[in-house]
């Protein structure tokens, strides 16, 4: 009876954390949907006719609802395992820029963290581009990463007056081109921002950027640096590694 009651109480627990039991589409169908929204530069309705040829069919309302739901937990759990796998390499050079975006007319800032190697660390929606807004930008950026030996900005004064108050403001580095890396890792969400057809709410930017940067992360080969046949083993990998999602 013991082990009859242990049985019951895996099978709860495991119905409890699935984040699909109570949907009647397959899994493999909602991260298909979720992967193809997220990121690559289409809109709802081209996601919904591109499930059509493969034979689903739901409406673009329905993707729409399937990556509100599931966008930010695929993010969570990719992000938690990188940064997991992250801890083992050294925090060497980090790389901070930002954009402006346009909210129903208004101009917002995203602020985006990048490490040595391209990858999005952080991202942050703000209203301002004062000493305020960086400073909560770079304590969040260093309160999920750690800490870099160098940090690469533009010439913005807030940067180097948020710093001087957490006192880093010696690891600062500025210069003409040396901050390419950030500036060109805002490309594939502009990109994304046209298909959409720009936000609506701070909220949803906030939502949106910070799902495809996880999601970019991960299927992010950068495939100039590998042979042909490396790039095809990663990719299947990652994409393999994202079907997994919550399989279990």
């Amino acid at each position: 009876m013991l082990g009859v009651g242990k049985a019951n109480q895996s099978y709860i627990l495991m119905t409890k954390h699935s984040p699909f039991h109570y949907f009647k589409t397959s899994p493999e169908v909602i991260r298909l949907a979720v992967m193809l929204y997220v990121r690559f530069p289409l809109s709802l309705r081209n996601v919904e006719d591109l499930l059509h040829e493969r034979g689903v069919d739901v409406s673009h309302e329905t993707v729409r609802f399937w990556w509100n739901r599931f966008g930010p937990m695929f993010a969570s759990e990719i992000a938690r395992k990188r940064r997991n796998q992250a801890r083992s390499h050294s925090n060497w050079q980090w790389h901070f820029d930002e954009v402006f975006v346009k909210i129903n007319g208004e101009r917002h800032y995203l602020w985006r963290a990048v490490d040595h190697e391209g990858e999005v660390l952080e991202s942050y929606v703000s209203k301002r581009r004062d000493r305020k807004a960086a400073l909560k930008f770079i304590r969040k950026s260093m309160k999920r990463n750690g800490q870099p030996k160098i940090i690469v900005t533009d010439k913005l004064r807030s940067y180097r007056a948020a710093m001087m108050i957490i006192g880093n403001a010696d690891r600062q580095e500025t210069g003409r081109w040396v901050n390419n890396r950030a500036e060109n890792s805002h490309l594939p969400f502009r990109r994304r921002e046209r298909a959409m057809l720009r936000f609506r709410r701070a909220k949803t930017l906030q939502k949106f950027v910070s799902i495809h940067a996880s999601i970019q992360n991960h299927f992010n080969q950068e495939r100039h640096l590998y042979s042909r046949t490396n790039f095809k083993l990663n990719r299947a990998a990652a994409l393999a590694e994202w079907r997994q999602l919550f399989s279990a």
